[in-house]
């Protein structure tokens, strides 16, 4: 029997502990959340205070009922979930239920936190246990209690405007409107023309370039010279200036620090891991997890890294020596700074208890675990162990020297160039960026050295067209790093804001960049329009703010919903009577020049379509999917028109069926008399009568070796994806399998397809033929959007 329960949320995690604490601890894994809000309106009741209506979560019932089994037979339990508001509120969840169990009468019940998986942490844990903190619990219900209610209550509106499954969240919806906005941004950005002078100059037959920087006594701006012509007449005023060199006028030479970024915390490593090693945030915090719950690396598992949700950059200081040391001894003792880097985290209400993302032992090597862990924990266990050492090292001293050269009276060339003193930190780690780098923004060049009075050698003179170039779509990286700096979210929270925006349909990642889909656009346009305040960035941050507050216990979390509430509320009500056209986003196109009549793309409830005519109209109007590839916002007149060309009448087959092209339900088809073919590769709208012809004649050679006989009144025996079966058209019929299908005769067959049971009818909402193209609409469009 076990005097001591511990109770983890991982059974990597509980293997690992386990062998650190002794016979006399059994350690368990809650499996993470032990229950929830139940799913349903009226899990939180605002007219009785907000009390929240919980359950135990399926899954996880059966290893609530294992802890409480084996909590009968040990004197204390130690609840030793994560070291965050969700680790703390899990541990009062499970303490709630084994109460109501009657399960800790005469129990010593501890919370224990630490922040990583080696035994000397987790002894040291266990002997500092306390009580469970209500404030931070209480943080984590108002948080859950405020996406619920912003959930419960939004999500349905979003369903009657625009379409089902739709949702709206607290923090997920800033995090949509900035994806919107950038776009916006880039469809109205119109770029500039502006020109660069570059020259190509020698000096002792080393090559190296400079810019011009002032013409004529006048300094050059990005739009001094902003046509071909004005480039032109400058290039030629400094090539004659130049036949007979220029000469230098002045030589400045610095020396500046470099100092190393700070060790990882959840974002930066986010951040990070997109631009150096590809990762997603998602994918970034499922190989962290498994590096801090512990890898075998020969004698046992080990938690290789510390906690990896924290927004912390603090460093224990025994971490610092042992990083100290390593560095010493695999760098050299020049590369160990006189005293230890201190850092301090610029977010509101960080956790300086936690620490920043760092090595459990800066001695375990990343070359050691070679062959112990898989390739994506050995990448990110690389650049945790390189940034952390290198937040210890010494800065790095670059040289660096700029040189102005005359060339004609008031003409200034400027030559910029760079080396490393000493690289310091940069010998082990330096910080990736996220996007490169504008025109004539150029890596630090050796220059050849040079004096005052020296006289260089021009070899040409470059002038350079650019074009301004609109801001960067958000990566991940930028997208975490703007989150952040807007205070919206916290560390825990942001792989799952872009893992929702994603699996809604509401944003795209295309070539590593988030675009905002056609139902993206229209839900932020909802909200932006009418819920303006709950999408606010300086209303969503100051909200986390206070979330914060309450987990500092200063203050208190039902007066804190009750203010949101309220006026959210009144909000909702005022908006349920708002028409789906003032919601839905439309654009005109123009005019069909045949009809007259106008031509808008517009959202529906399976998403973008072309619509010829109103609602006004004598004749109903037309509707037409967008094909894939297209978007609504950029779609033209004649595209649009084009859409409707389907059904294309293509003539007869040789046997004189009609033949035509069009798309359906399950995408597009040829028909030839009552039949249809499905088209793999080509294009309904351009396929040629004669390829038409080609794949029906295929089709039909690939029907006739599927039957194997033919009777009278349409029954046929037939070869079938699933083996040989007898069908009427209506009903179909399994043969059994000790019977030969070529021995069946009309009578048998009958028989069969008698005893089948009748076909299953048309679900439910999919019996109109216009739903049906809409869906295969939406479907189809989904990436194009």
């Amino acid at each position: 029997m076990s005097k001591h329960l511990v109770i983890v949320e991982s059974p990597a995690k509980a293997k690992t502990i386990e062998k650190y604490l002794g016979k006399d601890y059994q350690v368990m894994a809650s499996y993470g959340h032990v229950r929830d809000l139940v799913p349903k309106e009226g899990a939180v009741d605002p007219a009785n205070d907000f009390a929240m209506q919980y359950a135990v979560i399926d899954r996880n019932k059966k290893h609530v009922d294992a802890i409480a089994k084996a909590l009968k037979n040990a004197d204390s339990l130690f609840l030793a979930t994560d070291p965050d508001r969700e680790g703390e509120a899990i541990s009062w969840h499970l303490y709630e239920l084994l109460r109501e169990k009657g399960l800790l009468k005469d129990k010593n019940v501890r919370r224990v936190v630490f922040h990583e998986i080696t035994k000397r942490a987790i002894q040291d844990a266990i002997e500092h246990s306390r009580d469970l903190s209500m404030d931070l619990v209480n943080a984590q219900q108002a948080r859950r209690a405020l996406d619920y209610l912003v959930g419960f209550n939004l999500s349905p509106l979003l369903w009657r405007k625009i379409h089902r499954g739709l949702s709206a969240g607290r923090v997920q919806s800033p995090a949509l409107r900035m994806i919107c906005e950038r776009e916006e941004e880039i469809e109205a950005f119109e770029p500039q023309e502006y020109w660069t002078i570059e020259s190509d100059l020698k000096k002792d037959e080393q090559p190296f370039q400079a810019r011009l920087t002032y013409f004529q006594g006048e300094k050059i701006e990005q739009f001094t010279i902003n046509n071909e012509a004005r480039a032109t007449e400058v290039e030629q005023a400094l090539t004659a200036a130049g036949e007979q060199g220029l000469p230098v006028q002045k030589v400045d030479r610095k020396q500046r620090r470099r100092n190393p970024a700070a060790p990882f915390t959840t974002s930066t490593l986010q951040q990070e891991a997109s631009r150096k090693l590809g990762f997603g945030a998602q994918r970034t915090m499922r190989v962290a997890q498994q590096l801090y719950e512990g890898i075998d690396t020969g004698g046992g598992a080990v938690g290789l890294i510390t906690y990896m949700r924290t927004d912390s950059v603090n460093l224990a200081q025994d971490a610092v020596q042992e990083m100290r040391g390593v560095i010493e001894e695999r760098f050299g003792a020049d590369k160990v700074p006189d005293s230890p880097q201190v850092y301090r985290t610029k977010a509101k209400n960080a956790q300086e208890a936690h620490e920043a993302i760092r090595p459990t032992s800066a001695a375990r090597h990343p070359d050691d675990l070679k062959g112990q862990l898989s390739d994506d924990q050995r990448r990110l266990y690389e650049l945790i162990w390189k940034r952390a050492l290198a937040s210890q090292m010494k800065h790095a001293t670059i040289n660096t020297v700029a040189v102005d050269l005359g060339c004609g009276e008031g003409n200034t060339l400027r030559a910029n160039g760079s080396t490393v003193a000493d690289p310091g930190f940069m010998a082990v780690y330096q910080e990736g960026t996220d996007d490169a780098k504008g025109p004539g923004d150029s890596k630090d060049r050796i220059l050849p050295e040079m004096k005052e009075g020296d006289v260089v050698d021009l070899v040409a003179i470059r002038p350079e067209q650019h074009f301004t170039e609109p801001p960067p779509r958000y990566s991940e990286a930028s997208l975490v790093r703007t989150l952040e700096e807007y205070g919206i979210g916290r560390p825990s929270t942001y792989a799952s804001i872009i893992s929702t925006l994603v699996n809604r349909e509401y944003v795209e990642l295309d070539n590593k960049r988030f675009h905002p889909t056609a139902i993206g656009r229209v839900v932020n346009k909802f909200l932006t329009d009418h819920f303006t305040q709950y999408v606010d960035y300086d209303f969503t941050a100051r909200l986390e703010d206070e979330l914060d507050e309450i987990s500092l216990g200063q203050k208190d979390w039902v007066p804190l919903l009750r203010d949101f509430w309220e006026p959210f509320k009144a909000r909702v009500e005022e908006k349920k009577d708002i028409s789906r056209e003032e919601v839905v986003q439309a654009r005109e196109l123009g005019t069909d020049p045949k009809t007259g009549k106008p031509v808008q793309v517009r959202v529906g409830r399976f998403g973008p379509f072309v619509q010829l005519g109103t609602k006004d109209d004598d004749e109903k109007p037309r509707f037409a999917g967008l094909r894939p590839g297209q978007r609504m916002d950029d779609i033209t007149l004649d595209e649009a028109l084009t859409l409707f060309q389907l059904p294309r009448d293509l003539g007869e087959t040789d046997e004189g069926e009609p033949l035509q092209a069009s798309i359906g339900r399950f995408g597009p088809y040829v028909k030839y008399g009552s039949k249809f073919v499905s088209l793999k590769e080509d294009d309904p709208y351009t396929i040629t009568p004669e390829r038409a012809k080609e794949v029906v004649a295929e089709k039909k050679k690939e029907d006739a070796n599927r039957i194997i006989n033919e009777f009278e009144g349409g029954i046929r025996v037939l070869k079938g994806r699933y083996g040989p079966y007898v069908t009427d058209g209506k009903k179909n019929a399994k043969i059994p399998k000790d019977v030969e299908p070529e021995s069946l005769d009309l009578a048998a067959c009958q028989e069969l397809i008698a005893k089948a049971p009748e076909r299953k009818g048309r679900r439910k909402g999919t019996t109109s033929k216009s739903a049906n193209a809409k869906g295969t609409t939406r479907k189809r469009t989904a990436k194009s959007s």
